[in-house]
């Protein structure tokens, strides 16, 4: 597929991660809670991160930040628009201020220079899409008037689940900050070529305010954001979403769908956690059967008939409009909107044709990404990051190929991006330095887990803090001539 020609070429020319070093190993945690290590291993992954007692979202974005700027030489002078995408923020004013307020302070503690005090500083939140819309701002940001300067965007999260709930196992931690500027190095950009789609659900995934009301921070700085979820509604969101927002692209750029997905070598999704984005490619491949060429059909009824599921009823399901968001109650959430598909899937997850066509294209990186966990809005950009580095270790990528990504936010959104990968790829990826960031760890016993899960002081924590910010306290006046009651502030440890 070649890309289109645009007047202006933007895109990324760089990522840095800043990835907490408290790690889980789920086959210790399925020790400790009593479930299934061989299931938890094969639908979720190997381990997860969690912040330690001093992170906030706000630290981490500010140490991937600092990274990027290190690691790729970036003028924080020319730095135009400073975006932050997470869905853990904890201030509802300020957001990417924050961000900016720590890495000026750092820079110029070194002699450099601050970032441009003409820098735009949004916050862009929608669940786990959020870091996907901060990196179309800046690039209409680019595009328009801040052409010629450059864009920062950082996805930053913390997935927390209450200990107990099916969520736990797809807990995570980190930050992810990427480059964006005009005649990118890394990967192109075509927010032309790109669907989009949107509807509200109700009660897939939210954070009510009401959870923060009354928590104590004595202990630890630490804010507990455990989500209201529902995990097989959620999982049917996603797909639902996904199916619109490739329908949205294959109408823009006049696709023949089952053709165009045959012909990516790679793609990277959303991954809440390894299954995920499985399944939901695995089902647009098979939607992209339906409407494809009579070989297409073909394969779509071999899937069929070993599920004993009818080819015409199952193509009828297809094309129906299923209304979500009336499954939004107690008695229907379980319920499966497309459930001839998903016995087909059954099938098709058998086949050899399933490891050629969904597992292949989404090899690169996916090894790293069992031992992240849920990252929210950072997941796309780590597993991206992961990717690229393989693919450098592989060289299996080529100047021009294109990269398909799909990001999704619960509540319900999708967006499907393009990526086409620039000449110098290569030396972008060289820099972005993703496996170290991943290197150091430091593994938890359940006490030690189950204390900074609860928000409360840990024993033993054999990690001191080094070239990072840090929450330095938490303010606690409430006074008439002085407030700062829930304020973080912050320090930067050389």
């Amino acid at each position: 597929m070649n890309r289109p020609i645009r007047q202006k070429n933007i895109g990324i020319s760089g990522l840095a991660a800043y990835i907490p070093p408290y790690r889980v190993w789920l086959e210790d945690w399925c020790d400790w809670t009593d479930n299934q290590w061989p299931k938890i291993r094969e639908v979720v992954g190997r381990s997860f991160r969690v912040r330690g007692p001093n992170h906030s979202v706000y630290t981490m974005a500010a140490n991937a930040v600092l990274r990027l700027i290190d690691q790729y030489d970036i003028d924080p002078t020319r730095v135009k628009f400073l975006g932050l995408g997470t869905e853990s923020s904890t201030d509802n004013s300020a957001g990417a201020i924050l961000i900016k307020g720590m890495v000026d302070e750092a820079l110029m503690e070194r002699g450099k220079p601050a970032i441009s005090r003409s820098c735009e500083v949004p916050e862009f939140k929608h669940a786990c899409l959020g870091g996907v819309y901060g990196m179309k701002g800046a690039i209409r940001h680019l595009a328009l008037d801040g052409a010629g300067g450059q864009a920062i965007v950082v996805c930053a999260d913390i997935a927390e689940y209450a200990r107990g709930s099916s969520g736990e196992p797809t807990q995570g931690a980190g930050a992810v900050a990427m480059l964006l500027e005009e005649d990118p190095t890394l990967a192109v950009v075509d927010l032309v070529g790109s669907g989009s789609a949107s509807d509200y659900r109700i009660m897939d995934f939210r954070k009510p305010m009401s959870r923060f009301c009354g928590q104590d921070r004595s202990e630890s700085h630490q804010v507990q954001d455990f989500p209201v979820f529902n995990g097989k509604y959620s999982t049917t969101c996603y797909i639902d979403e996904t199916l619109h927002a490739l329908h949205d692209m294959y109408e823009k750029r006049e696709l023949v769908p089952g053709e165009y997905l045959r012909s990516l070598r790679t793609v990277f999704m959303h991954r809440p956690y390894r299954r995920m984005p499985e399944t939901g490619w695995a089902v647009s491949y098979l939607f992209a059967l339906g409407r494809g060429s009579a070989e297409d059909r073909a394969e779509l009824a071999s899937y069929c008939y070993e599920a004993g599921v009818d080819v015409e009823a199952m193509q009828t399901e297809m094309l129906s409009k299923p209304s979500v968001s009336s499954l939004a109650t107690p008695e229907k959430l379980q319920y499966e909107v497309y459930p001839l598909t998903m016995a087909a899937l059954r099938a098709f997850r058998a086949s050899r044709r399933y490891r050629r066509e969904i597992l292949d294209k989404m090899a690169l990186g996916s090894d790293t990404m069992l031992d992240l966990g849920n990252l929210y809005t950072a997941a796309l950009p780590a597993w991206m990051a992961a990717g690229f580095e393989q693919a450098l270790d592989e060289d299996s990528l080529t100047a021009g190929e294109e990269v398909l990504t799909l990001g999704y936010g619960s509540g319900d959104a999708a967006e499907v991006i393009p990526f086409f990968m620039a000449d110098d790829w290569r030396e972008a990826t060289a820099k972005i330095h993703f496996s170290d960031a991943m290197q150091l760890a430091v593994d938890l016993d359940f006490e030690q887990y189950r204390a900074l899960h609860d928000g409360r002081r840990v024993n033993g924590l054999d990690y001191v803090p080094n070239n990072e910010f840090v929450i330095d306290r938490v303010g606690g006046h409430a006074e008439r001539h002085f407030t700062d009651l829930g304020i973080e502030y912050y320090k930067f440890i050389a």
